[in-house]
């Protein structure tokens, strides 16, 4: 007898969504599956549930999945028919669904990845057709879709398709459909996307896909997309894209801060009972805010290590924006607010926060300070480091950071998370004077025996175009140049110390040469930038104090030349032989006298050591320089001068049989000319173009920037063959010298900024969809931006 139909069936122990059923059947290896009509529309009606999809696909090994080539073809090409249907909620779900399934599969490591992933998509006979609708689709959703969600959901498909084929030539449909108007660039005939949406957590996935396809063999092709970058004049778009850079940089920072709380504290008298084991005594407020400092080092080791979020990716996009477009970097730079109001479609308005550059700075500290935890991290700081040195290129941007108005102070918050500490300062400061601070500690924080020479390198270009510019400019910022002498002369005695480990790395030499041209520049230049005769004083204590044996150390150990004729490298090195010598012969001659009681009283000078332990002076309380000291600028030019055969007789007297010995010396060693740009401070160990120079022919030598004010302008311009116009040189010669930094420096960086682009797509844009997706799932419509 058959059981009644009507008989209650016994209750499952757990409900689980269809949709979970109709995943299970489609990858089953069922092939009869491809042929229902009522499965699929099924499939797409319901809400799909992406963290089961995910599961399931995750549990598939790259073997596995390349067995079931009919049932994912037949579930791509079902999902870009859905799409183009533009029937509610289908074509959403569709999208979702398309999402998840590129995210998980294409992040699978494949024997062969560009065929593999064809064969998985839609088939060597049917991807042409495929996925150019794909991407036409994706194209018109983004431009003309009913909703900012879902044209949300379109960038969030292309941004899949877009890193899980970044290494493949999948990604090339992309450059042959055109999705830059779509995302960026406003009309008259449509409300596009970047356009539209004021939420940074929507601008985010926008800007980051237009970050990676600007990326996409750039130096192998002339990439459209940055093209258009270079092109891109919308001012409305760019403010709105550069808070939601702000607000991103921001919010990671706080990241770190999170894991350790390095705010400074007051002076209080609970704290100071604290300290003393008598806490009971304070107020419990501060006691509990000092245990909530305490973290386990370990611990706080394996969350910095977790660092920085995966919305860091927009820095790959910052850096591309920044480096084709001037108007970007200007914004970044002046904007007041974090991010447009959506209240107002101007934009000029803007909401309470942080400046944006303020956070961009922020974040920088952060991860230059911990940039040695990992490779990711030192990509990251590695870029917005790029960023800067970009800024600091450019004449006008540069002017910008030095300004001293009251408008453009910045109020930053640099990272306190390890000593040594910088001191502190409250308040609003010239944005320079914290590029300064954020380089210096870093370079304090990073120094190991696996030295990343490349941001060591970086570092320091930064820093000698930065004091190189106020040179020419005249201008004396208040800031504390002694920590700028301790940073640079402690990593001087560090190349040296552990230079069998570092002489084996790439680029050592060069770092070593930059750092030793960076020192003689501050010390012949000093007196065009620093506020007062003390600071200069203070880096010719410092560098007697260093010695010269840590400077044939380095010659040795690094085979750096010594001769007295060559480029500027050589001429760095042997000036500051010729100053410790000089000034060592000094003290020797000081203190013979004191010993036979030729001079009364100890004499104020130099103390060779302070018994610290650390090799090197505090600077803070030292004595008055004596007078031989204070004409250390004289002795310095006269130092180098002599170091060139133009000048072997400086005591010769001003008379006209010296100024015809001159003439005649200058007819037998002519001086040799260069044609090219006297750009940076990356030239090689053979050029020889400063031969032969003058006294005040040491501005070139170790001028990067080639430019100069005053005499000094037109000597450095006659020979760098722009007619001598120095500082006055028209716009045009400034605009090519511009571009030529810029090829140079996109040619000398090129394989650095491959790998970094690299490890944004593999570790961060993934994750970062990952979580948008999850943020769907589990959020309405309404809420999805708020999810995320």
């Amino acid at each position: 007898m058959e059981p009644s139909p009507l008989t209650q069936q016994a209750r499952p122990e757990t409900f689980q969504p269809k949709v979970l059923a109709l995943y299970r059947t489609l990858f089953e290896e069922a092939d009869d599956v491809a042929d229902s009509e009522g499965f699929w529309r099924e499939f797409f009606l319901l809400r799909p549930s992406t963290a089961q999809l995910r599961r399931l696909l995750a549990n598939l090994s790259a073997d596995a999945i390349l067995r079931l080539q009919a049932q994912t073809q037949c579930l791509f090409a079902r999902a870009v028919a859905e799409i183009s249907g533009g029937v509610a909620p289908r074509d959403e779900h569709a999208l979702e669904t398309v999402t998840v399934f590129l995210v998980v599969v294409l992040s699978k490591k494949f024997a062969s990845p560009s065929s593999d992933i064809i064969n998985l998509i839609a088939g060597l006979d049917r991807v042409d057709s495929v996925l150019m609708t794909f991407v036409a689709l994706l194209d018109q959703i983004i431009r003309r879709g009913r909703s900012v969600d879902l044209r949300g959901k379109a960038v969030d498909a292309a941004l899949a398709m877009a890193s899980g084929a970044y290494q493949t030539s999948l990604l090339s449909y992309f450059t042959h459909r055109d999705l830059f108007p779509s995302i960026m660039k406003a009309s008259t005939t449509a409300s596009l996307y970047l356009h539209d949406v004021d939420d940074p957590a929507r601008v985010l996935p926008a800007f980051v896909l237009l970050g990676l396809l600007a990326n996409y063999n750039k130096f192998e092709f002339q990439n459209p997309y940055r093209l258009r970058l270079e092109d891109f004049v919308n001012e409305t778009v760019v403010r709105r894209i550069v808070g939601a850079v702000g607000s991103i940089c921001a919010s990671a920072r706080d990241k770190y801060v999170e894991v350790q709380d390095d705010s400074p504290e007051e002076w209080s008298l609970a704290g100071t009972l604290s300290y003393l084991g008598l806490g009971g005594w304070g107020s419990s407020k501060s006691s509990k805010k000092a245990a909530g400092r305490a973290v386990d080092d370990e611990a706080a080791d394996a969350l910095f290590a977790q660092l920085p979020s995966h919305e860091a990716a927009i820095l790959l996009a910052t850096y591309d924006f920044a480096c084709a477009n001037q108007l970007f970097c200007f914004n970044l730079i002046s904007m007041a607010g974090a991010t447009p109001s959506s209240s107002s479609s101007s934009s000029s308005s803007t909401h309470a926060g942080p400046p944006p550059f303020a956070s961009y700075l922020s974040l920088t500290s952060y991860l230059f300070n911990h940039a040695h935890r990992g490779s990711r991290t030192g990509s990251y700081a590695y870029l917005n480091l790029l960023v800067l040195r970009i800024m600091l290129d450019d004449g006008t941007l540069c002017q910008q950071l030095c300004r001293r108005e009251p408008g453009s102070a910045l109020a930053v918050r640099l990272c306190r998370q390890r000593p040594p500490f910088l001191p502190l300062v409250k308040g609003g400061r010239v944005p320079a004077t914290i590029i300064l601070d954020l380089v210096i500690d870093g370079i304090n924080h990073n120094l190991r025996r696996r030295l990343d020479v490349d941001l060591y390198l970086l570092a320091l270009r930064i820093l000698h175009r930065l004091v190189s510019f106020l040179s020419r400019s005249r201008i004396r910022l208040a800031y504390h140049y002694s920590q700028l002498w301790r940073s640079l002369l402690s990593l001087t005695r560090f190349l040296a110390r552990f230079a069998p480990d570092l002489r084996a790395r790439p680029a050592t030499r060069s770092l070593t040469q930059q750092l030793l041209t960076l020192i003689v520049f501050c010390l012949s230049h000093g007196e065009h930038f620093l506020p007062d005769p003390s600071a200069h004083d203070d880096l010719f204590y410092k560098i007697v104090e260093l010695g010269s044996d840590v400077l044939l150390k380095l010659r040795d150990s690094y085979a750096l030349p010594s001769t007295r004729r060559g480029t500027r490298h050589r001429d760095a090195l042997h000036t500051l032989l010729a100053v410790c010598t000089h000034y060592t012969a000094l003290l020797q001659s000081s203190q013979a006298r004191r010993a036979t009681g030729a001079v009364p009283g100890p004499m104020p000078g130099v103390a060779i050591g302070n018994g610290n332990g650390n090799g090197h002076g505090d600077g803070d309380d030292r004595p008055s320089a004596p007078a031989s000291f204070r004409s250390a600028r004289e002795v310095a030019a006269v130092i180098v001068a002599q170091s060139h055969e133009a000048l072997l007789s400086l005591s010769a007297s001003a008379s006209a049989s010296a100024s015809a010995s001159a003439a005649a010396a200058a007819a037998t060693h002519p001086r040799p000319t260069s044609n090219g740009d006297d750009d940076d401070d990356d030239d090689d160990d053979d050029d020889s173009s400063n031969n032969g120079l003058a006294d005040d022919d040491l501005n070139a030598v170790i001028d990067p920037g080639g430019e100069g004010d005053g005499d000094r302008g037109r000597t450095d311009g006659l020979r760098n063959g722009d007619g001598g116009r120095g500082p006055g040189q028209g716009a045009q010669q400034q605009a090519a010298r511009f571009r030529s930094r810029k090829a140079y420096r996109e040619a000398d960086e090129k394989p650095t900024l491959k790998r970094i682009a690299r490890v944004v797509v593999v570790d961060d844009v993934r994750a970062l969809l990952l979580l948008s997706i999850m943020a769907t799932a589990t959020a309405t419509s309404v809420a999805w931006a708020g999810a995320w």
